[in-house]
């Protein structure tokens, strides 16, 4: 009898869920773990540090997301998890000072600063050693996505060479991989293209325009840019006669596989907490 009773507490104990086996790890630890796995030194400078919450709370559930926006922090806390790990800000502007709103008795602050104390959620933002990680993170993620592993440039992770196709084919399969509602295009769309250049996220108007004026990129693939910078380059461009397109995927779409993939990433070494990813919805819809 003792030892089928011990069979039973054994085999109990080894289907049992990891979690209820011991303490679940803080926000901290988990935030540690992620420093001694990401594979590249950590930096004194960075926006990679907690945002809102307490950093010693055990942790519930992990949530991965592109964006900690409203939305997908209502989700994370309907589905229990109270760490949110956000590739970009919250609290709107790169740095995530929120000084300047809370002077204003800013509404919309002050209703997210109170739904992440009512539902007692840790955030922290995982940016800059994600996209430093070799080869990048959120590169990874985006040509996994796309399906472009093989046309990929070796020597260089931004550049391909897809088999030719034309301008709006190539933006129509790329609006249909990425799930993309309103994504947008700059030239002609009957164009020929192979030459490519993914520019994920927002690298600023240097980085674009000198993918643009590289004689092996005729589309550059590209998160966001300013309209009278990115955006005019590329449509003078077109108009002067030059081989040379954009694709406009916008800024979360561009990146957000990127954030998926590093769910899946830390699920490797956090076994005791549900982890998840959270897609961000995309902000924009088509007027009909």
């Amino acid at each position: 009898m003792r030892s089928l009773f011990s069979a039973l507490w054994i085999g109990a104990l080894l289907h049992a869920p990891l979690a209820a086996q011991g303490s679940p790890p803080t926000a901290r630890q988990v935030i540690e773990r992620i420093q001694k796995n990401v594979g590249v030194p950590w930096r004194s400078q960075t926006v990679d540090t907690f945002k809102a919450g307490d950093p010693n709370s055990p942790v519930t559930g992990i949530a991965v997301t592109m964006m900690a926006t409203y939305d997908v922090l209502r989700r994370a806390a309907a589905a229990g998890d109270n760490l949110i790990i956000t590739h970009e800000p919250t609290f709107y502007g790169h740095t995530d000072e929120t000084a300047a709103l809370a002077q204003e008795n800013d509404a919309v602050l002050a209703a997210k600063q109170a739904f992440i104390g009512q539902h007692h959620l840790v955030i922290w933002r995982f940016h800059d050693h994600w996209h430093a990680r070799t080869p990048d993170g959120i590169q990874t993620g985006m040509i996994r996505a796309l399906g472009w592993e093989k046309f990929q440039n070796p020597g260089d992770s931004h550049l391909f060479v897809i088999p030719g196709t034309t301008l709006e084919k190539l933006a129509s399969d790329i609006k249909q991989r990425l799930g993309i509602r309103t994504l947008r295009v700059v030239g002609d769309p009957a164009m020929r293209v192979t030459k490519l250049a993914l520019n994920p996220g927002y690298p600023g108007f240097a980085g674009e325009r000198h993918m643009l004026q590289r004689d092996d990129v005729e589309v550059l693939v590209m998160g966001e840019g300013l309209e009278w910078e990115t955006i005019e380059y590329g449509a003078d461009a077109a108009a002067e006669g030059k081989r040379k397109a954009l694709v406009i995927l916008g800024h979360i779409p561009s990146e957000q596989a990127g954030m998926e993939d590093c769910a899946l990433w830390l699920k490797g070494f956090v076994p005791e907490v549900r982890v998840e990813f959270i897609a961000t919805a995309e902000p924009f819809w088509p007027a009909r």
